[in-house]
């Protein structure tokens, strides 16, 4: 499958979703079509380029996206033990973390996206077979995050459809100051 099949991809055989899922996902749909639309046509050395005063690139953006999603999706499902306790991190855990904003030697734009298609595949299949969106979990230990909050699977979707939007648009700027291109307009 080439690049440029994988940025107009949606994740595919997924359970068909009815209602509020439906439309939760088709949302989430439309904000990972844009940010991989934002990568049509480049090489690995362009996915892996600031174009920036930030850290930030499109395939860093995208591998960043991934492990949201994927830790989020986890915690619908597990619950606070799936992430992080984000203030015991160490130095060296948040160099690492620091990792999925930036393609590192030997990634490719192809193995990112691949990447989002089957984290993004998961997710919608969770999504489609939860038996409640209602279902909570008391939050990961993280300075963001009030003490002894809890949030649904339908927060943790939203959220995820949120950090998706944002980040489609701080790809789309990094894409135009690439090379003009825009995802939209």
């Amino acid at each position: 499958m080439t690049v440029n099949e994988l940025t107009n991809q949606d994740p595919a055989g997924a359970p068909a979703a009815t209602g509020e899922r439906a439309d939760l996902l088709a949302v989430l749909a439309k904000h990972r079509h844009f940010l991989r639309f934002t990568t049509r046509d480049l090489t690995d050395e362009q996915a892996g380029q600031r174009t920036t005063a930030s850290e930030l690139c499109l395939g860093g953006l995208i591998k960043h996206v991934t492990a949201a999603e994927r830790n989020w999706a986890n915690f619908i499902v597990e619950g606070a033990s799936a992430m992080p306790d984000y203030t015991a991190m160490t130095e060296a855990d948040w160099a690492r973390r620091a990792d999925q904003f930036r393609m590192l030697p030997g990634e490719t734009l192809a193995g990112v996206l691949a990447d989002y298609a089957e984290v993004a595949r998961r997710t919608d299949e969770l999504v489609a077979t939860l038996p409640d969106l209602d279902a909570s979990h008391p939050l990961p230990k993280a300075p963001w995050f009030e003490p002894g909050a809890r949030w649904s699977a339908r927060r943790v979707l939203m959220h995820i459809i949120a950090e998706t939007a944002q980040h489609a648009g701080h790809a789309d700027i990094i894409r135009e100051s690439l090379d003009g291109a825009k995802s939209m307009g």
